[in-house]
């Protein structure tokens, strides 16, 4: 496995989704938002059982970072991309080995005895997706891990790696091995914001890694949450929270920051740091709701689609397209997954 080497390395929390249609009952019973993603607290954790006992699951390999991961090796040659983070040796595992290997992902789990893979409770309403997660064993990933024999060498040997934000609540030590490695080498360091809370309530963490981004992808509500945590006056206006991220301080200051902001079915924004009040806005080309089976996973497909595009060398406008093309497959399948045959994105 050492020999092989990959374009693209990403690190996550790997779970198993257990998604669920008709979910109105369960938002308001776990008091949940119709369209969030929090760490699942003590009044959560009855929540599993309640859905094998009282709904029909749907179990899909899920976990942002690995959401897109498989999404860029659906748009790369096969063994373009490498994964990691830390799961059980349980039952859920393989079934998230069985998923990668289908896109053309592989993995370098660390592999906990005796601990479980971690899940997430999906709860679709509508169009919208509600995630509850338990980390178990995703959180017990370690630094170590990067330096093993069977790691190492494809950290050095990658061109652009990817993070997850929600990793950054127990593994910022981990993110900014590779962030800064990234960005000695000069290669390319990209950062999900993932969901609201984590610059809300990990602003620290995130101080921590920004200076090494050179692309930071993220929605409406989680650009939202930024301006409102660095106290930006006018939090919906994304090209104005864009422009904020893509200037603050960078290490490598030869490779200007891209910042990302996707909207679901409305426009992207994209702002340059070289260029910063010269924002891009692409529309997107809205399905109609007929077509629309759930939207979880929706946002890491546009992150795959993106991470191909900058592992292929394309530019900025033809990765924000293959995000967009990406994520309108996503939602018009169940969870994040994306369709088969293969369609070409490229």
């Amino acid at each position: 496995m050492a020999t092989q080497s990959y374009q693209l390395f990403c690190l996550g929390n790997p779970l198993l989704d257990m998604q669920v249609t008709n979910g109105e009952e369960l938002l308001k019973k776990y008091d949940l938002k119709s369209n969030d993603a929090i760490l699942a607290e003590e009044k959560h954790a009855p929540i599993y059982r309640e859905l094998v006992d009282n709904y029909k699951i749907t179990y899909v390999a899920g976990g942002a970072a690995q959401n897109a991961a498989r999404g860029a090796a659906y748009v790369l040659p096969p063994h373009s991309v490498v994964y990691t983070g830390c799961v059980g040796d349980d039952d859920l595992a393989e079934q998230l080995k069985e998923a990668n290997k289908r896109e053309g992902l592989d993995q370098v789990y660390l592999v906990k005895k005796g601990e479980k893979t971690g899940a997430c409770a999906v709860i679709i309403s509508g169009h919208d997706r509600s995630l509850v997660t338990t980390l178990a064993a995703a959180e017990k990933f370690e630094k170590e891990h990067l330096a093993s024999p069977e790691v190492a060498p494809l950290i050095d040997a990658a061109k652009v790696y990817y993070v997850e934000g929600y990793f950054l609540t127990h593994g910022v030590e981990s993110a900014l091995e590779i962030a800064k490695k990234a960005s000695e080498a000069g290669k390319i360091f990209v950062l999900n914001l993932s969901a609201p809370f984590i610059p809300q309530f990990f602003a620290v963490q995130l101080q921590q890694i920004m200076p090494y981004c050179d692309v930071v992808i993220g929605n409406e509500a989680e650009a939202e949450a930024w301006a409102s945590a660095t106290g930006l006056p006018d939090k919906e206006d994304l090209a104005a929270v864009a422009r904020a991220i893509a200037t603050q301080p960078k290490s490598n200051a030869s490779r200007p920051r891209t910042v990302v902001i996707t909207h679901g079915p409305k426009s992207t924004t994209v702002v340059n740091s070289a260029e910063p009040d010269s924002p891009k806005v692409f529309p997107v080309s809205p399905l109609k709701d007929a077509e629309i089976v759930d939207t979880n996973g929706a946002g890491d497909a546009f992150a795959g689609g993106f991470l191909g595009g900058l592992v292929l060398g394309k530019s900025i406008d033809e990765c924000v397209e293959a995000g967009h093309k990406l994520g309108a497959m996503c939602v018009q399948q169940v969870g994040p997954q994306y369709k088969w045959p293969k369609v070409q994105i490229f």
